[in-house]
């Protein structure tokens, strides 16, 4: 049986062409092994995405599938979404090969995480955080949180200031656990927090790999369920390189959230914008251009009400 043989050895080629473009990428690459594995014209991959409510034109899956251009508004995400499961792939499978590819894009202009690093660095906060025997909920809710970012002469991120004002939804909590993250090749060993108000520091463990520091900030009290709290420290950081931009990613909605950048006057930014994602594997969206105060030499955003996802702002060195 001939043609049996042939066909089940082209099946097995491109099911091996798929497993290879899904495990490094890049993601029009393995967009089009996908829709070749399943041996669908893009017009069946085009009626599928219409059963899903996503109004895709071929013309575009095509631009996708060759390189030519790549998913960008929120409509298109939701079509990546639903030709995971129109393909029969695993969840985030595309999105992640989508978020790299606009990693690679930009690192002329940012020095972006890829999602690798996103998924190592919350492996080892979840290390550092039992070592230290502490849940991941802390029992307070974020009423408002404002941080300010110093970023010094040699382009390096030289600080971080944070000022919490937190609820306590359980009896008893007496301390917060202060996460950072330093920029690439930073040595988060070499960094010092300060207690500035009404905390004062203790334990402090750190991962160079990541750039993770974990500080517990004790509280001089001890909040009962309900009771609100306002506490400030800072994390002394400058171990790093250039830094390009500062991120925040919320795990679950909160309060107002204010992210302010100040620049050193001999070291200042071409360009800034503020950006937003939905997860640290979603590409990056409404982007808006930021400007430069004269004399404080800073950029800001406010969020209100901050929603699941990333907020950040990125600047451009000439």
């Amino acid at each position: 049986m001939p043609h049996a043989t042939q066909h089940a050895d082209v099946a097995g080629i491109a099911a091996a062409e798929l497993e290879t473009a899904l495990r490094g990428g890049p993601f029009h690459v393995a967009l089009r092994a996908a829709i070749a594995a399943r041996g669908l014209p893009l017009q069946r991959v085009q009626h599928h995405l219409s059963r899903y409510g996503v109004k895709v034109g071929v013309t575009s899956l095509s631009y996708w599938q060759q390189g030519a251009r790549r998913p960008q508004r929120p409509e298109s995400l939701r079509a990546v979404r639903a030709l995971e499961e129109i393909l029969h792939l695993p969840e985030e499978s595309l999105i992640r090969l989508l978020a790299e590819s606009e990693d690679r894009s930009a690192t002329s202009r940012t020095a972006a995480r890829s999602y690798r690093a996103v998924v190592a660095a919350s492996d080892i906060l979840a290390q550092l955080l039992a070592e230290l025997d502490v849940p991941l909920d802390g029992g307070l809710h974020t009423l408002g949180h404002h941080e300010r970012i110093a970023v010094g002469a040699r382009r390096e991120l030289l600080s971080r200031e944070s000022h919490h004002i937190v609820r306590a939804h359980r009896e008893g909590v007496d301390r917060f656990m202060a996460v950072h993250q330093g920029d690439p090749e930073c040595v988060p060993e070499h960094m010092t927090v300060h207690a500035l108000e009404n905390c004062r520091t203790g334990r402090v463990r750190a991962h160079r790999g990541t750039g993770v520091l974990v500080a517990e900030l004790l509280f001089d009290t001890r909040l009962r369920a309900g009771d609100t709290f306002l506490f400030r420290y800072c994390v002394e950081d400058g171990t790093a390189g250039v830094s390009r931009e500062y991120v925040r990613d919320f795990g679950t909605p909160g309060g107002q959230y204010a992210l302010q950048v100040r620049f050193d006057e001999n070291a200042l930014p071409a360009r800034c914008h503020r950006f937003t994602q939905h997860s640290p594997a979603a590409p990056r969206s409404n982007r808006q251009e930021l400007a430069l105060t004269g004399r404080h030499h800073s950029v800001h955003l406010v969020e209100p009400r901050v929603r699941s996802g990333v907020v950040g702002i990125a600047w451009e060195w000439e």
